[in-house]
């Protein structure tokens, strides 16, 4: 056989379908599998969504090429929702839409960082953002986060190893946090902001979940748009799949200043040529016209946090050492087995599919993340039985 990349031979596979693969081997005696693998709204779009998806996918005007950056009216009111949800004055110039997150998230670093360079992930990480950088060939420098400190990164650790590892180009921070769940206060990113700053380190802020954040109504989910220097060195990533439940779509979405845009349009020009059409035309109406309904999809999130919380109280040996918007990062009992065995074990045998925490990262070994958002509370009341059995 001919050679293949030795980056990507390096990579891991897919974390998802390799959980799910364990439940092949389920022979149903615990009841109907349970896949708490993936981060999906675990309920529809909005039927008038679908109806303007539908109308524009039928529209030929959807069908050709549309302009690198994204929809212009789609930018427009994603610029408007920001500086509102922000109080910040965030220009449609600054926004630009990508085909997925993740892509957003491939974009961003090939910016930021090249051969040689490294970009710093606090661990528990996202495995789409480690792949994407050994893809690249971009370093990783890990950032220990602790169980005791929420999960969060500690500003003088970050710091320190920022200071030791003088090749990193960016800061990657994930709020609310996948895996984790984990919140970031406003202090902390302001403060993680400005150590970043000191050392010409850019912050990336993915907020793919900022719809999510109990009392987001109240409070900005941070001030860093408040600073007008923010352009120089702060990169913000968003996702409408969760917001609006559309993940097959693929529409997300990058906002940073001038001198960034200037090389990510190179990027984005060889990447995507420009994201789905008919999808942004649609969402360009969503974003204003569904502000309730995302409001209300937030409580029905928290409604599934606080019932998974409840369900598995009496399982005195388990802990929840996080949980957030749409995840549950929970700790194995002793004597369970480490992780990766424990999920295999809770696929196959007990039709529970989870994501076992060196998925996410070293040091992740007594963890499992599951997806919660994913169940009605009817399911997730199955939830405790089958870890149960584990131990």
């Amino acid at each position: 056989m001919l050679s293949l990349s030795p980056r990507l031979r390096a990579t891991a596979a897919p974390a998802i379908p390799a959980a799910r693969a364990w439940a092949a081997a389920y022979d149903g005696s615990s009841g109907p599998a349970l896949d708490l693998t993936q981060a999906v709204p675990g309920y529809p779009p909005h039927p008038d969504l679908l109806a303007r998806l539908a109308a524009e996918a039928g529209d030929g005007a959807s069908a050709g090429y549309g302009a690198i950056e994204g929809e212009a009216a789609l930018r427009e009111a994603l610029a408007a929702d920001l500086s509102a949800a922000y109080g910040a004055a965030i220009r449609a110039e600054d926004v630009a839409i990508t085909a997925g997150c993740n892509l957003a998230f491939a974009v961003a670093v090939s910016v930021l960082a090249g051969t040689g360079e490294s970009v710093m992930l606090p661990t528990p990480w996202y495995f789409n953002h480690r792949m994407t950088l050994e893809v690249a060939g971009i370093g990783v420098v890990p950032l220990p986060c602790r169980a005791a400190d929420g999960f969060l990164p500690y500003p003088e650790r970050t710091a320190s190893l920022l200071d030791a590892n003088p090749q990193v180009r960016a800061l990657v921070l994930i709020t609310p946090n996948n895996p984790t769940g984990a919140v970031a206060s406003p202090e902390l990113i302001a403060r993680l902001a400005e150590i970043c700053r000191r050392r010409g380190v850019w912050l990336v802020l993915d907020e793919t979940y900022r719809d999510f954040l109990p009392g987001r109504s109240e409070q900005p989910p941070h001030d860093v748009f408040g600073d007008p220097s923010w352009r120089g060195g702060v990169v913000q990533l968003y996702s409408f799949s969760k917001s609006y439940c559309v993940p097959g779509h693929r529409v997300g979405a990058i906002v940073a200043g001038p001198a960034f845009r200037a090389e990510m349009m190179k990027a984005l020009d060889t990447l995507q040529i420009c994201p789905p059409r008919a999808a942004q035309r649609a969402l360009a109406w969503a974003v204003p016209a569904l502000a309730e309904w995302r409001r209300a999809n937030r409580a029905v999130m928290a409604g599934r946090a606080a019932a998974f919380t409840r369900a598995v109280a009496p399982l005195n040996r388990w802990k929840i050492d996080a949980l957030g918007a749409y995840f549950a990062y929970l700790r194995l009992p002793p004597g369970a087995p480490d992780a990766v065995a424990a999920a295999e074990i809770l696929a196959s045998r007990h039709g529970l599919m989870t994501l076992p925490g060196p998925f996410f990262g070293p040091g992740q070994e007594r963890h499992l993340r599951l997806a919660f958002a994913n169940a009605e509370e009817g399911l997730l009341a199955q939830v405790p039985e089958r870890l149960s059995r584990l131990g």
